[in-house]
């Protein structure tokens, strides 16, 4: 399996969260070529758990263009709604623990970059999915997993190696489903990684520490139009309710016990300046380095939501789209990581924790491991980037694919025994 190559083209064809209908279809080619034993739609997913889903008419597009392209019409079928989650495990010579490994695949709704000097566009693997972008190297990651999972078929270990191929991790939406869906309740050890996040290339994190729990909602604001002239008394408007809440949620004070954050960045809503808008549109999120302060902080939002429509007689529905927890990642497993690290004369530098300050579904798989008396961490992997991750010129650089592969494989090669 040639790594660049394969990361190259999931580069070019990149899909959004619960839309990776033509990458999830290969991950299981590709897992039962290599003799594993691969589950996927909603045997690792519960549909009622996901969040954001996109609309009926975009994962039908979607899964047509997969169709279009050669997709394996057989394996999407089942992932048919945009249950594209994929599981696979192997199993060892003897008996031992269950240890898995985490990898996400989706995009993000970017155009990507045209520019001469960008290496995706002068090597020809550019987007041809125009408005989508793998603008944050989960290509990289899936192309880690499927050549981490071609080596291990050669290693001989104990126990059970399971591999998570996670849909829409971007937004906090795909993790939860596969929790509720029992697929980590097995697991002794979890490893997860990304790659990047302000690490340069030959330096890796056992570790990631600052997680900011966040939940993202999504708000409708239902009122009654009218005549914004001869008749603005008869109206209830939408807009004005939306835009009450929108100020009062920015004006929420900063909590003592730690960083919390809150931004509305999509407010929309009306037809035409003489009508008294009858619906409006929110789309905001909370964060906290706390899961606790991002309860409190999300209650103390819907409680300005609420009373906001109730002000000017509005109804309010609202919808949680995205939704990260806080976790921490247990030292004997970053100690580990950073060992094997230390084999590779690639990695240089091994630091036991690195701040991701920013959320990360993961962490609902790391926490329910954790419950279940087991243990998780979440490695950072460095790579030198062409811009800031969710950037149209963001790149990575591709040494750090065998590199990671090779990683992952002592790990799992020490973990499995």
């Amino acid at each position: 399996m040639n790594i660049v190559e394969l990361r190259r083209d999931l580069h070019a064809n990149p899909e959004v969260g619960f839309t990776e209908f033509r990458t999830a279809t290969r991950v299981v080619e590709e897992l039962r070529r290599l003799g594993y034993k691969v589950l996927f739609g909603d045997e690792v997913m519960r549909p009622s758990s996901r969040r954001g889903v996109p609309s009926v008419e975009q994962l039908t597009v979607a899964y047509e263009r997969a169709k279009a392209e050669g997709a394996n019409e057989e394996i999407l079928a089942a992932m048919e709604g945009g249950l594209t989650g994929v599981v696979a495990t192997l199993e060892g010579g003897g008996a031992g623990p269950t240890v898995a490994f985490r990898f996400d695949m989706d995009a993000l709704p970017i155009v990507e970059s045209h520019a001469a000097d960008h290496l995706p566009q002068a090597e020809g693997f550019r987007s041809r999915h125009e408005g989508s972008m793998h603008a944050c190297g989960h290509d990289g990651h899936t192309a880690i997993g499927l050549a981490f999972a071609e080596t291990m078929t050669h290693v001989n270990f104990n126990g059970t190696l399971k591999l998570i191929f996670q849909p829409a991790e971007e937004g906090g939406r795909g993790a939860v489903s596969m929790v509720d869906k029992g697929v980590v309740d097995d697991v002794d050890k979890l490893f997860c990684f990304h790659l990047g996040l302000d690490l340069p290339i030959g330096s890796m994190s056992g570790g990631a520490t600052d997680f900011l729990a966040s939940t993202k909602l999504e708000v409708r604001f239902k009122g009654v139009p009218a005549h914004a002239a001869a008749a603005p008394e008869k109206g209830k408007n939408a807009l004005l309710g939306a835009a009450t809440a929108l100020l009062n949620i920015h004006a929420l004070p900063r909590f003592s016990t730690g960083a919390t954050r809150v931004n509305v960045g999509i407010l929309e809503g009306g037809s035409a300046p003489n009508i008294v808008p009858d619906s409006a549109k929110m789309v905001l999120e909370c964060r906290a380095a706390s899961y606790e302060d991002n309860q409190d902080l999300e209650r103390r939002v819907r409680s300005i939501l609420e009373h906001s429509a109730e002000m000017h007689g509005l109804d309010c529905d609202i919808a949680v789209i995205g939704e990260a927890a806080t976790a921490a990642c247990d030292r004997e497993l970053v100690e580990l990581a950073m060992r094997e690290a230390k084999e590779i004369p690639f990695f240089t530098e091994q630091l036991e924790s690195h701040p991701l300050g920013a959320s990360e579904d993961a962490t609902f798989l790391m926490r329910r491991v954790q419950e279940q008396e087991g243990q998780a961490t979440y490695m950072i992997i460095g790579t030198t980037i062409a811009a800031p991750h969710h950037n149209e010129k963001f790149d990575i650089d591709e040494r750090i694919l065998p590199m990671a592969v090779q990683l992952l494989e002592r790990i799992a090669r020490q973990t499995l025994r």
